[in-house]
């Protein structure tokens, strides 16, 4: 496993379907070491905290395997790593082997995958298409949101270690399933609902599934 890309950015207002929409989606490589605390990774800074950022939230990941598929589906020119607002585009940290609860440490950074990340429709503007939110829900690949640990320095290429495998076998897919289909397996969604590690702000959102 393996950090490809570190990619951080600022607010900006771009002109979406006749209307200025403010985003940090936009994110740029961002060279050398990159300090990383309990709420974000180097100079990357989001303007709605309300939806992103947190605890829960200062790390977002997105696997080299997606883009691969992307560039096959999707004809696009502008392609480069953090165009899905990711701060860390990774090798070998796929959904469907990334435990909730697992423990990863990269540099000196240590952080614990705690949800899939679940877009809105700003997903679109760096590709200024329409379909791209859409097509994100259709691949089922979402990345991960990590909270961080131990604050410290990481940067591209730094090796990704996995020093404390989670004892729950809920994968970042089966909680990113388990909303899609709005609970259908019960049992699973009971799980998910029991992990301690379920993040309390879209709890509600998870609950109203129960049966």
């Amino acid at each position: 496993m393996k950090i490809l890309s570190v990619n951080t950015g600022l607010p900006k207002t771009v002109d979406w379907e006749g209307k200025k929409v403010r985003s940090s989606i936009f994110k740029t490589r961002a060279d050398g070491p990159q300090k990383v605390t309990f709420l974000k990774v180097g100079d990357d800074t989001q303007c709605e905290l309300k939806f992103h950022g947190g605890r829960d939230k200062a790390i977002y990941s997105f696997d080299n395997h997606y883009y691969k598929e992307w560039k096959r589906n999707l004809d696009f020119k502008d392609w480069r790593y953090g165009i899905f607002g990711e701060n860390l585009t990774t090798q070998g940290l796929a959904d469907d082997v990334v435990r909730i609860g697992n423990l990863y440490r990269a540099g000196t950074v240590s952080f614990r995958a705690i949800q899939p990340r679940i877009p809105c429709f700003k997903l679109n503007l760096p590709f200024g298409r329409k379909d791209i939110l859409g097509k994100f829900y259709q691949s089922g690949c979402y990345g991960t949101y990590y909270r961080v640990e131990e604050e410290g320095v990481l940067q591209a290429g730094d090796d990704i270690e996995l020093p404390e495998e989670s004892p729950y076998e809920i994968t970042i897919a089966d909680f990113a399933a388990t909303y899609a289909c709005r609970g259908e397996n019960q049992e699973l969604l009971k799980k998910i609902l029991d992990l301690p590690v379920f993040p309390d702000d879209i709890r509600k959102n998870y609950e109203k599934f129960l049966l």
